[in-house]
């Protein structure tokens, strides 16, 4: 009967003030009553997330209760992550820095698609104004190489190469490090703002670039400084690695397989670390998406 009282009083009015009156009560000694409200609030979604920040600010709160509320936060979090992935690759995934941007609220969900969108931007405007025209496709890769390893600093982070944040694109662009991808992605938007066409390709254990217009292709390693090599080099590496050629080593692959790589390697990356929780949300993100 109680449990009754209490939703009868409650539930009609979702106001603010009843909403955190129901957060209060997922401290009450009744387990039955503790579920049930606590089944109520996750039914209002990712809305009341400033709500919860807010008690969860309360000091007087005790540990569990502050435990309690951060897990639902996170759980509203990543809901909300997974409904923006989902609804970005049903509209055709077609911008990359959404999709990256998406990831990185992963684990830094108050951090703007719109800071995100300055700071390329201003990468953007620090590289243009270096660039020549006219030049062999070669030679415009050097040139763009030089800006972003050489005078922007940009590299590769080989002590942490397994660490989660080299799949965040905020943490990247503050640090200058990154895995192969993460570095592939900014390089490539930087180029294809410049007009280059240039590509992310799916080589097994590494994410290349390509440069590939009519009869012209040949393939960049940012991970090592924009070294620039040829598809002789790719049937080498794939002999090494005892694969057998595959038209996916050679050729642009599409936002929506860059995405999955980036969950794949961070899937990894907590699977090094022991956060088995992370994984196991991730899993389950990249599975939605297959």
């Amino acid at each position: 009967m109680r449990i009754v009282y209490i939703f009868e009083l409650i539930i009609p009015k979702m106001t603010e003030p009843a909403i955190k009156a129901m957060i209060q009560l997922m401290d009450d000694s009744d387990q039955e009553v503790v579920q049930m409200v606590e089944d109520k609030i996750r039914t209002l979604g990712p809305a009341i997330i400033p709500i919860l920040e807010s008690e969860w600010e309360n000091l007087s709160l005790n540990p569990i209760l502050q435990l309690k509320i951060e897990n639902l936060i996170h759980d509203f979090q990543l809901e909300s992550m997974k409904s923006k992935l989902m609804h970005w690759k049903q509209g055709g995934a077609m911008d990359l820095l959404e999709g990256m941007w998406i990831i990185a609220t992963y684990r830094f969900p108050d951090y703007s698609f719109t800071a995100l969108k300055q700071e390329m931007e201003q990468l953007y405007f620090d590289v243009w104004p270096q660039i020549r025209e006219n030049l062999h496709p070669m030679d415009q890769v050097k040139v763009l190489n030089g800006v972003i390893f050489d005078q922007l600093k940009f590299g590769a982070n080989t002590k942490n190469f397994h660490a989660a944040n080299n799949s965040f694109l905020n943490v990247v662009l503050e640090s200058k490090k990154g895995n192969p991808i993460s570095l592939c992605v900014i390089y490539m938007w930087i180029a294809q703002k410049l007009g280059y066409p240039i590509y992310g390709v799916n080589l097994p254990n590494l994410f290349v670039l390509t440069y590939k217009q009519k009869e012209i292709q040949f393939y960049i390693n940012v991970f090592n400084k924009g070294l620039i090599f040829n598809r002789v080099d790719i049937d080498n590496y794939l002999a090494q690695l005892n694969l057998t050629p595959n038209d996916i080593y050679y050729n642009p692959c599409s936002n929506l397989e860059i995405i999955r790589r980036v969950l794949r390697n961070l899937i990894m990356a907590y699977e090094k670390s022991g956060d088995e929780d992370y994984k196991a949300e991730l899993t389950d993100l990249i599975a939605s998406l297959d």
